[in-house]
């Protein structure tokens, strides 16, 4: 197995990590702990009595961001798996923007309940919201995966036409 093909595999198990961790962080409702309960993206729990959430615009935008990196996630897995079982010239820009974007998504998305819940001084973040944040850099390590893979790939073809004795 080949650098290349080191990279594509690397780059689709990350994003598969990535997935798994996004689409628990968004599923569970551990984000914040206070001190009589907890609270996640969609309800509040307190004293073992769980509610859901109103509407409201930050937490809106860190729903809508989470679901969405979830979404183009699996999209990025399915092409990278494509990737790595075709044996054709494919390329993986496609795969690599895919996994930058669901890592652009997620910071909005961190960085938007961040500044809704950081003032508070009786609020501490929970086991959601640091797997969120461990999901970040897996997206972006495997979008330079793929991005590293088609660049090898893109020399290799650049080379292979001219007459070089090694």
């Amino acid at each position: 197995m080949g650098m290349k093909r080191s990279l594509q595999c690397g780059g689709t198990l990350l994003g598969f990590s990535a997935n798994i961790l996004t689409i628990l962080s968004t599923a569970a409702n551990y984000w914040i702990r206070f001190p009589k309960g907890h609270s996640g993206l969609w309800q509040d729990c307190i004293d073992r009595i769980c509610t859901n959430i109103p509407c409201q615009s930050m937490l809106a935008v860190t729903e809508a961001c989470m679901v969405l990196a979830a979404a183009f996630g699996i999209i990025g897995l399915v092409l990278g798996l494509r990737i790595v079982y075709q044996d054709g010239d494919t390329r993986g820009q496609t795969t690599s923007a895919i996994f930058f974007l669901c890592g652009l998504l997620l910071l909005i998305a961190l960085i938007s309940y961040t500044a809704k819940n950081a003032w508070k001084s009786d609020v501490f973040f929970s086991w959601s919201y640091f797997l969120a944040w461990l999901a970040f850099p897996l997206y972006i390590i495997a979008g330079f995966c793929f991005l590293l893979a088609d660049m090898i790939l893109q020399s290799t073809d650049a080379i292979s036409g001219f007459p070089v004795c090694l």
